[in-house]
């Protein structure tokens, strides 16, 4: 079953995957990321670590240098704003484990220099492989992740998100899915 989820999301994912090698701590998660993360003094105390962990990828030539690489273009909302241009890391993705120092996705928004900002960092787990050792929802400095269903935009299975907007205050949320001060105006796609 799990190995059909990874087929699945490196169909999604394309060309992240190179050479189609899959590393072997890939295939299986860790004990200790499988229970919920809550090890964080609430809502301060992630963005805190979160900005920490994330600080080095303001430059987003840094995140691309350690595995993280552009997906599903700038993700709009049509009433809500947007969430930006999500950065993935896959073997993060696909790991099963939820680390608040170690973000699966960095977010960034186009700017109308051609330059990025980073906005903040999204967490993603598969349900599937949240709740095979797990009953209760994922939760990260006591804030429980939103559920995306399949089928969802993004062609993926059941999975799990929260986004931390550590760079850029949101007025609808530091842990909102979209962000109403961020668009995707000015993001020109690579040929």
């Amino acid at each position: 079953m799990k190995a059909h989820r990874l087929v699945q999301c490196a169909l999604v994912c394309g060309g992240l995957l190179g050479a189609g090698v899959w590393p072997s701590s890939v295939l299986k998660a860790g004990a200790e990321g499988e229970q919920s993360v809550s090890r964080h003094q609430g809502p301060a105390g992630l963005i805190k670590t979160v900005r920490e962990a994330t600080e080095r990828f303001r430059d987003v030539k840094q995140a691309e240098a350690e595995g993280y690489s552009l997906m599903f273009g700038c993700v709009s909302g049509p009433d809500y704003g947007a969430m930006g241009l999500h950065y993935v890391n896959l073997p993060l993705v696909l790991d099963g484990v939820l680390d608040p120092s170690k973000p699966e996705i960095i977010i960034y928004e186009a700017l109308p220099s051609g330059r990025l900002r980073m906005t903040g960092a999204d967490f993603l787990v598969f349900a599937a492989d949240w709740h095979a050792s797990n009953t209760a929802t994922p939760e990260l400095g006591g804030q429980l992740m939103h559920l995306f269903e399949s089928p969802n935009r993004f062609g993926l299975p059941n999975f799990y998100t929260l986004h931390v907007w550590a760079w850029k205050d949101n007025p609808t949320g530091t842990f909102s899915n979209w962000h109403s001060n961020v668009s995707c105006d000015s993001f020109a796609p690579a040929p």
